[in-house]
């Protein structure tokens, strides 16, 4: 699915049923945090993330690679509203009026991670595991990733894009489903900036 630079794009549950990011998948070379650190090398970029209901599980993963400390530099476990506010710099008035699950917090949070962490790209996530903390509007399973790019100094190519996903299972399963999907949006980033430059 295309990335929404504008706002959230609501996607179904696929990567739900996607294998671990460990895991080889039919017909790729190596596992995503594999492919992830060989294309952040090869941009010569860095990354940072801000988690919150994925609490350390993306940071987890990309320094599961040996080597990840050339292109990773930190994951910020920010779970409770002030620590996005006092690390971050996610503003009161998204907080309050659009709730921590929301499209704004997460581009807020990938916007704030790289530029606190001086890193070329930035992945924020935030939603709702479950079981329970969901409602008709959020229901459990929803989950928001933002991915922020950090362009030349004078280039005017800095973004951010959120995607708005609704995952199935209990609470480990969604926790894992949205590592997961981080991971892969922030690829599909790297990529489309990489297809660009070249």
């Amino acid at each position: 699915m295309a990335s929404n630079q504008d706002g959230a794009a609501e996607s179904g549950d696929d990567a739900a049923g996607e294998s671990a990011a460990h895991a080889d998948r039919p017909g790729e070379a190596a596992p995503i945090v594999q492919r992830l650190g060989a294309a952040l090398r090869d941009a010569d970029a860095t990354v940072a993330v801000a988690e919150s209901c994925t609490g350390g599980l993306i940071g987890a993963e990309l320094t599961s690679v040996p080597g990840s400390s050339d292109y990773f530099d930190r994951s910020l476990v920010t779970y409770a509203y002030d620590a996005k506010r006092q690390l971050l710099g996610v503003t009161r008035e998204a907080l309050d009026e659009r709730g921590a699950v929301s499209e704004p917090v997460a581009r807020q949070m990938a916007r704030g991670v790289r530029d606190t962490a001086d890193t070329t790209w930035g992945v924020g996530v935030t939603g709702v595991a479950g079981p329970g903390g969901g409602t008709e509007e959020t229901p459990v399973g929803t989950v928001y990733v933002g991915v922020a790019y950090a362009g030349p100094w004078g280039s005017e190519s800095s973004y951010a894009t959120v995607e708005r996903y609704e995952f199935d299972g209990k609470r480990a399963e969604v926790r894992d489903a949205a590592a997961r999907r981080a991971l892969a949006d922030l690829l599909g980033e790297i990529e489309t900036v990489a297809d660009r430059s070249g």
